[in-house]
């Protein structure tokens, strides 16, 4: 055999174990670094978790409250003095309903977008209550504020679903998925 060829031979016996060790601790850094880079990613959720999961239960609360607070006889229970016209117990009324919903506008970062649509329809709904009773009273000039809760309560054991619980066993059932 000539010995170039005896060269060749040579080289290539300590080459190619070389370039397989040069390839396999190349594998395995890659592996490494791609490990630590999605246990860093990891680490950065589970940080942004612990921070928003505070914040996210503070907006099911809030929108749980909210839901309470414009429920027909509690917001009745809170604005109604026994007196005045039934027109100015419905714009009363419904500037509460506007004010409490304006409070809690910002929870919706912190819910999901399906959510915040149910609890905006049940807002809506309630304010749809409150000016269908008003509108159904008779002679609204000369109606009282009683008659419009009156009417309000009337129409409130009409309705075979209430759009506020709905509400509120939605914001229950998302809060229970975040825990």
């Amino acid at each position: 055999m000539s010995p170039w060829i005896e060269f060749l031979l040579e080289v290539l016996k300590l080459t190619i174990p070389g370039a397989l060790v040069l390839l396999a601790a190349y594998y395995v850094l890659k592996q490494y670094t791609e490990s630590q880079k999605l246990m860093k990613q990891l680490d950065a959720q589970r940080e942004l978790h612990k921070q928003t999961l505070p914040l996210k239960l503070q907006a099911y609360e809030r929108l749980s409250l909210f839901c309470e607070r414009i429920f027909p006889p509690a917001l009745v229970g809170r604005i109604h003095t026994g007196e005045g016209t039934a027109s100015g117990l419905r714009a009363a009324l419904l500037a509460g309903i506007q004010q409490e919903y304006e409070h809690n506008l910002s929870q919706q970062i912190y819910i999901s977008g399906d959510l915040w649509n149910i609890v905006r329809q049940a807002k809506n709904n309630t304010i749809s209550l409150i000016t269908s009773a008003h509108q159904e009273l008779p002679q609204m000039s000369s109606s009282t504020a009683d008659d419009l809760v009156r009417a309000i309560f009337a129409k409130m054991d009409e309705q075979s679903a209430d759009s506020l619980s709905i509400a509120r066993e939605a914001i229950r059932r998302e809060a229970a998925i975040v825990l």
